[in-house]
């Protein structure tokens, strides 16, 4: 078994002074201890955005109407979104699965999905937003989607998410599993003005208050009232990936989320995941700090869609090269 002291020792032999790297180092040691190799690989990769829509989203909590999530689907697909374009620079295989969105199946491709759990979850201001059995099945897709990427030979994997209102569902999660005050996690989400915003505190504390006055302190039936499906697909997602062994490039906030509910049902998942970014949501830091990962990025993305996890690929890639292609100082010639 390779160690953390053999990887460090390896790269304190470089042709570089000591440490000199940064936190490329430490991604690289990271790469290196989860893939048990000094040569680690991240090609080939794949991302799969799970999409969906939220009920919640009729209270008027987001700044866009929840026809955009159908018409985002097409966009993706058809190549004209961030996503896409990043994916597609960054030579990322991309799969959109389509796991509870209101609008129509798109024609069937090697690189879309529509399995739908429901056309959108309920109102989570008004009652839970899913069953238990719903955020299983859900689950089930997204760790289904894990074993198809692996089995396509990807190495690294991420995931994205597509999903009116589902800012509100992520803020709801990060205030009930990290203690914190709703004020404290939500930010403007895809464009909010301070009137949906004080609707969506008010919302997210009365969700959050009810569950812990009712919990019947059943992990999956809490989170399940307060979750959004391709959310719970993405928990799923990495709850597998961890099985296979397989290095996971976290998204922004939602992603994030979703990450803490597979650690909470998969200890030690988080240990297979790299942080690709901080987004300008607040409660993104807050989840990050719970999950103990430090983000390769600062750049106040607030976008989703999985596209701080793609614009991250190429610093995997850095990380990978240099513990593979450097030459070491015996190589090298080099004396110390």
């Amino acid at each position: 078994m390779l160690t953390a002291d053999e990887i460090h020792d390896h790269l304190n032999n470089l042709t570089k002074p000591k440490g000199s790297l940064g936190q490329l180092e430490m991604l690289a040691a990271k790469l290196s201890l989860c893939q048990q190799t000094l040569k680690p690989r991240t090609k080939p990769r794949s991302i799969v955005i799970f999409a969906a829509d939220h009920g919640v989203v009729t209270e008027g909590i987001s700044a866009w109407p929840a026809e955009v999530t159908a018409l985002m689907i097409t966009n993706i697909l058809s190549g004209g979104a961030a996503s896409s374009v990043l994916a597609k620079s960054t030579k990322t295989e991309l799969r959109l699965v389509d796991v509870g969105s209101y609008g129509l199946p798109e024609n069937e491709s090697d690189n879309y999905r529509c399995v739908k759990i429901a056309c959108g979850t309920a109102n989570l201001s008004k009652k839970p937003s899913m069953t238990k059995e719903q955020f299983k099945q859900a689950a089930l897709v997204g760790r289904a989607e894990a074993e198809i990427a692996v089995g396509k030979g990807a190495r690294i994997l991420a995931a994205g998410e597509m999903g009116i209102g589902n800012t509100t569902s992520a803020s709801c999660i990060t205030s009930l599993l990290c203690d914190a005050a709703p004020e404290s996690v939500i930010g403007s989400g895809a464009g909010a003005d301070e009137v949906i915003l004080s609707r969506k505190r008010d919302i997210v504390y009365d969700a959050v208050q009810r569950l812990r006055n009712k919990s019947n302190n059943d992990f999956i039936e809490d989170i399940s009232s307060i979750c959004g499906f391709e959310i719970a697909a993405m928990a799923g997602f990495y709850c597998k990936a961890f099985e296979l062994k397989r290095v996971m490039i976290i998204d922004g906030f939602i992603s994030t989320a979703a990450a803490l509910i597979a650690e909470k049902i998969s200890p030690g998942c988080c240990g297979y995941m790299i942080a690709s970014h901080c987004s300008a949501e607040p409660g993104h830091k807050i989840l990050l700090k719970k999950l103990k990962l430090a983000p390769l990025l600062n750049w106040s993305m607030h976008l989703g869609e999985g596209t701080g996890a793609l614009l991250a690929m190429p610093l995997i890639d850095a990380a990978a090269n240099i513990t593979s292609k450097m030459a070491t100082f015996e190589s090298a010639g080099i004396k110390r």
